[in-house]
């Protein structure tokens, strides 16, 4: 996979397909492959006619690693994004994100609003300004010695899937201890790019999409059926509702 260098970091991305470009931006603990390859969405895309452009993001798949919570800040992350673009020669893109990566397109949005063509909110609603409260259980999870040390059950499930995906398990506490901070409400309703919000019904960790919406200027709600936080991102119902709201940006 080629790489881009981002504030001394090298740091891995996937470009795939032509046309209008969108920027995918993965996950916690997740990676481009992870969240975007196996799932089917490179291939939808670029089957709907899109140039596909993912990141590994610092601290996760084939990317640098840092162990600093202070490198993990939405302003970093968000900055890395941005840069991709830049090597790209990529003017604007459609952005989108499932759940960390949702929190990173916002702030793309926010701080390069020129570059966001569209913006994509997936596996997260209110939860974008309440904050999350996931992050210590979380880290301590991925810091113990074992599976068998964890009893928090939403820190095993991270753990599980860290250890699955092979990840940097010390990166990724370092990650979930700083990215995990909230966005102002105020800032939230500056964002005035066509916005979709895709949100499984069971998901229990992203916070109510209705109400994240209600505070946005252009934003619609797609709703996930009976998928919670972690199987939601492969659903047709979701890939279906994206590749619509690309299409009427056209």
């Amino acid at each position: 996979m080629p790489s881009f260098s981002s504030d001394g970091l090298d740091l891995s991305y996937l470009d795939e397909g032509s046309g209008d470009p969108v920027l995918l931006i993965h996950g916690f603990a997740s990676n481009k492959q992870v969240n975007w390859v196996y799932p089917g969405w490179v291939d939808t895309l670029t089957k709907a006619g899109r140039r596909v452009v993912a990141l590994d993001n610092r601290g996760h798949g084939d990317s640098a690693k840092v162990y600093d919570p202070e490198a993990y800040r939405l302003p970093a992350l968000a900055a890395d994004a941005v840069r991709l673009l830049d090597h790209l020669e990529i003017e604007r893109a459609d952005v989108m994100g499932y759940s960390m990566g949702a929190r990173i397109s916002a702030f793309v949005a926010l701080t390069a609003p020129s570059r966001v063509r569209s913006l994509i909110l997936g596996g997260m609603g209110l939860g974008l300004v309440e904050g999350v409260t996931l992050g210590e259980p979380v880290a301590q999870a991925l810091e113990a010695a074992s599976l068998a040390e964890v009893s928090d059950p939403t820190g095993r499930a991270f753990r599980q899937f860290a250890d699955q995906t092979k990840s940097d398990r010390l990166a990724l506490a370092a990650c979930i201890r700083s990215v995990r901070q909230p966005i102002e409400r105020e800032d939230i309703g500056r964002i005035a790019v066509p916005t979709l919000i895709a949100v499984g019904t069971r998901d229990l960790i992203a916070g109510s999409p209705h109400d994240l919406a209600a505070l946005m200027q252009h934003a619609e709600i797609l709703e996930i059926p009976g998928r919670d936080h972690m199987v939601a991102v492969g659903d047709r119902v979701f890939k279906q509702g994206v590749t619509e709201f690309l299409a009427r940006r056209a």
